[in-house]
């Protein structure tokens, strides 16, 4: 006799989370600003005592002596050199040390309500795809990754990079739910602003916000084409206004823009920022190739080296088995169901950054990855709570779940077993949680209500402690004062740089800066 229940197990999970309509849980909010306290300690505890960038400190303190550094972004006031990127981030930094004095935190304090705003921002986002649940563990995922707490401390221009292309792509999901052209032409103004932090290293998601766009809108095609022409301007006024404006002014009157071989704007966007940070080569700056040196030797597996697999990779397996796994179960979904467009545009953000920092053969050096972060954070997320409607009401999926958390804590022991005789405990800890959380999960699956239904919530619970606990670990190394490097080489738990003493080695005196003969800059 066929049960009673056996025709809901072989029905296919709906994608959809609950409406945007009903109540938030009143857990939700909380959780959230539990989390932003949380980051807001990681990123700012004992700040005053963190090592910053000098080469960009200098750039900040050159911008509140003279508006004409500001804007072209000159390492002096006397405008004879700029720093090697466009000047967005220093502008930002430089308006703060105008108006509170020159310091860390009058120079820090912006990028740290960046790096907020960024986990408040994903955390909506993934919100109106997958419910709340899922929103909070991606908030915690980005707010407690490695590499980003280690950015996030320092004045390099990743932390407002992150916070334009999440704006970005947040924006570009709202377009595609609405139908409407402004959040459109926001997403596109963010992406250039992006462009203006870091230039082409802005873009790298772009395609996946297009291909969404063009999929998953429910305008028709004739609309679509004017919308996206139209933030195409938005994209490119956005983008090269600065380089425009830098080339209006005559060479004389201006100073040399770092990083370029001819003191010009355009030659930095497509030589050491642009094609040269991907091939490497005199492209890049005349520094050569210095990405082995880096961040490990070019390939599919850098990721997970012992440079970078403690900055960024712990979560990297089970955000793709979400990835794949949530795609399949929104198979059958409508064009333009918003489950499936996030799924698509976190999991083209987080494969292009991958490709893109595993495979460049140019200067790579681990806090590049921080732009990895939010699309691993939102797929763990969302794809998680997928994985786990599906594991409860379906039995063709029972074992995926189980086998992306049991992937990802077996991974997180190989990784803390490379930084040899620090908190030895915490591996084995993390592998006996994660099992007891399986078996719970097993045991309390179909529950509905009631006590089993509670144990089913902290088995869950456990699982996701058991699979930050690691990261989260060598997120503390750094305020904590043995993270060492801080944004250059990323997080160190055992004390000292993690690659510190590596990118001495391979960055070695300094390198001549190309059209200034005598003028030795830092390999950024």
């Amino acid at each position: 006799m066929t049960s009673a229940t056996e025709p809901q197990l072989r029905t296919p999970v709906p994608p959809s989370p609950p409406r945007e309509e009903r109540a938030a849980p009143r857990w939700s909010l909380p959780v959230l600003l539990a989390i932003l306290a949380l980051a807001a300690v990681l990123y700012s505890w004992n700040l005053s005592g963190s090592s910053l960038n000098s080469f960009y400190s200098a750039a900040v303190l050159s911008g509140t002596q003279s508006w004409k550094a500001w804007f072209f972004g000159s390492l002096d006031a006397g405008n004879f050199l700029t720093v090697d990127k466009p000047p967005l981030a220093l502008m930002v930094m430089g308006l703060s040390c105008r108006v509170f004095g020159y310091g860390t935190w009058q120079m820090m304090a912006p990028m740290v309500v960046a790096a907020l705003a960024t986990i408040w921002i994903l955390h909506a986002s993934v919100k109106r795809a997958f419910g709340h649940a899922a929103a909070a563990v991606a908030a915690l995922v980005l707010a407690l990754t490695p590499i980003t707490v280690a950015i996030n401390r320092d004045n390099n221009p990743d932390t407002l990079l992150v916070f334009l292309m999440v704006s970005g792509a947040a924006l570009a999901l709202r377009a595609v739910r609405s139908g409407r052209l402004l959040p459109l032409l926001g997403s596109a103004a963010c992406f250039g602003l992006a462009f203006n932090t870091k230039m082409l290293q802005g873009y790298i998601a772009l395609p996946a916000v297009f291909a969404v766009y063009v999929y998953a809108s429910r305008l028709g095609w004739r609309k679509k084409a004017v919308n996206l022409a139209l933030a195409a301007v938005a994209l490119a006024v956005s983008s090269f206004w600065w380089a425009a404006a830098v080339s209006l002014v005559p060479a004389s009157e201006r100073p040399y823009i770092g990083g370029s071989t001819d003191g010009t704007a355009w030659n930095l966007i497509m030589g050491y920022n642009g094609l040269g940070r991907i091939l490497g080569g005199e492209g890049n700056g005349g520094g050569g190739g210095g990405g082995g040196g880096f961040s490990g030797t070019a390939g599919l597996g850098r990721m997970f080296n012992d440079i970078l697999g403690g900055q960024i990779s712990w979560l990297i397996p089970f955000a793709g088995i979400a990835l794949v796994g949530g795609l399949v179960l929104c198979g059958r979904a409508p064009r333009t169901d918003l489950t499936r467009a996030a799924l698509v545009l976190w999991g083209g953000w987080t494969a292009l950054h991958y490709l893109t920092f595993a495979l460049a053969e140019g200067t790579m050096h681990p806090y590049y990855t921080t732009a990895l972060a939010p699309g691993i954070a939102a797929l763990c997320g969302g794809g998680g709570v997928l994985l786990l409607r599906a594991f409860r009401t379906d039995r063709r999926w029972v074992w995926v779940l189980p086998l992306g958390l049991g992937v990802t804590a077996v991974w997180a022991a190989v990784l803390l077993r490379r930084a040899s005789g620090w908190n030895t405990w915490l591996w084995p800890s993390i592998l006996v949680v994660m099992a007891l959380a399986l078996v719970g999960l097993f045991v309390f699956r179909s529950s509905s209500s009631g006590l089993r239904l509670r144990l089913l919530a902290v088995s869950v619970a456990a699982a996701v402690v058991a699979a930050v606990a690691g990261p989260a670990a060598y997120a503390w190394s750094v305020p904590a004062g043995s993270g060492g490097s801080g944004g250059m080489g990323g997080t160190n738990p055992t004390g000292g740089a993690v690659d510190g003493e590596r990118l001495r080695r391979a960055r070695g005196p300094g390198r001549w800066q190309s059209g200034r003969p005598g003028r030795r800059l830092p390999e950024r």
